[in-house]
């Protein structure tokens, strides 16, 4: 294992949080599907706005460069674009917070 996470956050656009919530329950199995991800499960959760943020760690320090010539993933992010803005964590109101909380999904 890399012990390398990676903390996404996503930002529903108008009227397609269910379509990012399809898309996220898919993410992390891809990942693993390609041999990107560790089998640890994702962690989900949500910030006040809406936002979803997600957990997980990469199987090798290797995949996360590899992850974005990955085929799969490219469509598959491709996708997260239509229904969603990637936002920087500092983005979130959460983030202002010594302790941030998020609802778990």
């Amino acid at each position: 294992m890399s012990g390398k996470y990676t903390l996404n956050c996503y930002r529903p656009k108008e009227g397609l949080a269910a379509a990012l919530d399809a898309l996220v329950a898919r993410h992390h199995a891809t990942l693993v599907a390609e041999g990107l991800a560790t089998e640890q499960a994702a962690i989900v959760m949500k910030a006040a706005d809406g936002t979803v943020v997600e957990l997980y760690q990469w199987s090798s320090l290797e995949a996360v460069d590899a992850a974005h010539t990955n085929a799969a993933l490219g469509a598959l992010w491709g996708e997260f674009a239509e229904v969603c803005d990637f936002v920087p964590v500092g983005q979130l109101e959460e983030a202002a917070s010594v302790f941030s909380t998020f609802t778990r999904v």
